[in-house]
């Protein structure tokens, strides 16, 4: 194809909050929000395009873009293959949603908050779609700018400290990664990730190297002990920063490590495999325990999703077929569970202005729909078979068996508790004793809640019973990470017996 598609899915965002910042103010928001929708509308729409255009047999990348951007030493390199594709359709997938949740949740300069919604689509689809080391790290930490603005802006009334707390953790973790960015120059010759992964790096450099991207990727993932900025993030965030912040920044690090961390460092990945698992054993286990003790539900999912992106490290690093795309399975059924689950929260503290879970109890009596909904995430998020939640979990734990079997069976108990707090959230504010009598008041789902909410509801179940679309799309580039990953491991170990 000729036609840039790459760039245009990436700037069709960028304009549209480009016109939204010139239009003038109204007395309404709805010209904002119309305008807003139909631009998140139509870039989805275009990823939709690009994805059933891919060609899933190939692991090569497609629609490749290139451009010089400083002299010859940066280029302006875009592409995708059947792992980037999924991230970009689930990113295109969330931001329509958000736009619609800001019509309840946002109530001042609801323009400004769209216009950075719009730029943040901009930034998060770029980090996918990447092929530069350099340009990849300007998206990746460059979102932090509008996140750190919703946070701030329109967050809750310890947003100013939660979103300096958000912005220094990731920014400082990433400042590693710019250093290894420029070593990587230093020892190839190029920021072109296509031509890194030919050239190879010096198995010497590649420990320090693979901690310097481990730092930054940690920190995002959210991995356990650098995890604390998440609950502050999505207690004080607005609800449509905390589905975007779920369901799409926590996946750029996991992202990371597939497209980075196992390609570009084989050996020094073997040799911190351990440390990776004995890391991800402690956020499954450790926040499954602390989320049974909260009494804020954004607080519970929030340490959930530390839990959930556990599986996503450990079936990364196993380095089997199963492991990896049981990771990314996860990292997409998330993606959506997660934002469900946020969106739940925000329609009853809409209304209650509360999240804590002692001020609900028997909403089934009252807001049957809603609690239906509620019921189906929660059932998702703890792994029911005919769910997204099961196969990704599943796949993980499958692989995990393959590499050690002490890791499957601490994971596994991972599971046990995940069904354990879910189960008990949900007990407490839909089947419980109802104590507050403002809940006897409450409105069921309005219409484009039931949209929302139904809408992500239909797409877990569907890929949970059929989920050969998102299988064949990456499947062929999984074999090759492997392939490649274990030749080049093999070349590696030969160099160093000759």
């Amino acid at each position: 194809m000729n036609f840039p598609i790459l760039s245009t899915l990436i700037f069709l965002p960028l304009v549209s909050a480009f016109f939204l910042f010139l239009s003038k103010e109204q007395k309404n928001n709805n010209s904002a929000i119309y305008i807003s929708l139909f631009s998140s509308i139509a870039t989805l729409v275009l990823s939709l395009f690009l994805w059933f255009s891919l060609d899933w047999s190939s692991s090569d990348f497609q629609f490749v873009e290139e451009q010089s951007w400083i002299n010859d030493y940066i280029k302006f390199k875009l592409g995708v293959d059947g792992i980037s594709i999924l991230f970009i359709v689930l990113t295109t997938f969330i931001t329509p949603i958000c736009i619609l949740s800001c019509v309840n949740s946002v109530k001042n300069r609801i323009k400004e908050f769209l216009i950075a919604i719009l730029v943040l689509e901009t930034l998060m689809i770029g980090v996918f779609c990447s092929l530069d080391l350099v340009i990849f790290y300007l998206f990746f930490e460059a979102g932090l700018i509008p996140m750190f603005i919703i946070i701030g802006v329109w967050g809750g009334s310890r947003r100013v400290y939660s979103a300096f707390k958000f912005f220094l953790f990731t920014l400082l973790g990433s400042v590693l990664m710019l250093v290894a960015i420029i070593a990587i120059y230093w020892l190839t010759g190029t920021t072109d990730i296509t031509q890194i992964y030919e050239t190879k790096i010096p198995k010497e450099y590649q420990n320090l190297l693979w901690l310097a991207f481990f730092s930054s990727f940690a920190v995002k993932t959210p991995m356990w002990p650098v995890h604390t900025w998440l609950p502050d993030a999505h207690v004080e965030a607005p609800t449509a920063g905390s589905v975007i912040l779920a369901a799409i920044l926590l996946k750029m690090a996991g992202y990371g490590f597939l497209r980075f961390s196992i390609p570009l460092f084989p050996v020094a990945t073997e040799f911190f495999t351990p440390l990776v698992f004995f890391l991800s054993i402690i956020a499954i286990i450790y926040t499954s325990l602390v989320a049974l003790m909260q009494d804020d539900m954004k607080k519970l999912i929030a340490y959930s999703s530390v839990a959930h992106m556990g599986y996503v490290t450990l079936g990364i690093f196993t380095l089997t077929k199963q492991g990896i795309e049981g990771s990314i399975f996860q990292m997409i059924s998330h993606g959506l569970i997660s934002a469900a689950l946020f969106l739940c929260v925000g329609v009853v503290y809409d209304r209650l202005h509360s999240r804590q879970i002692s001020t609900y109890g028997g909403l089934v009596n009252y807001i049957p729909k809603y609690s239906f909904l509620f019921l189906v995430f929660a059932l998702a998020a703890l792994g029911l078979p005919g769910t997204t939640g099961f196969l990704g979990e599943f796949l993980v734990l499958t692989g995990s068996f393959q590499k050690n079997y002490l890791v499957a069976v601490l994971a596994t108990f991972g599971v046990v508790l995940g069904a354990a707090y879910m189960l008990w959230l949900t007990k407490r504010i839909i089947f419980g004793q109802t104590k507050n009598e403002e809940i006897k008041n409450l409105k069921d789902a309005n219409r484009l809640e039931v949209l929302m909410l139904g809408t992500l509801a239909i797409f877990i179940v569907f890929f949970g019973f059929y989920p050969t679309p998102l299988m064949e799309t990456f499947n062929v580039s999984v074999d090759n990470l492997i392939l490649n990953f274990n030749q080049d491991l093999d070349n590696f170990k030969l160099v160093k017996n000759d």
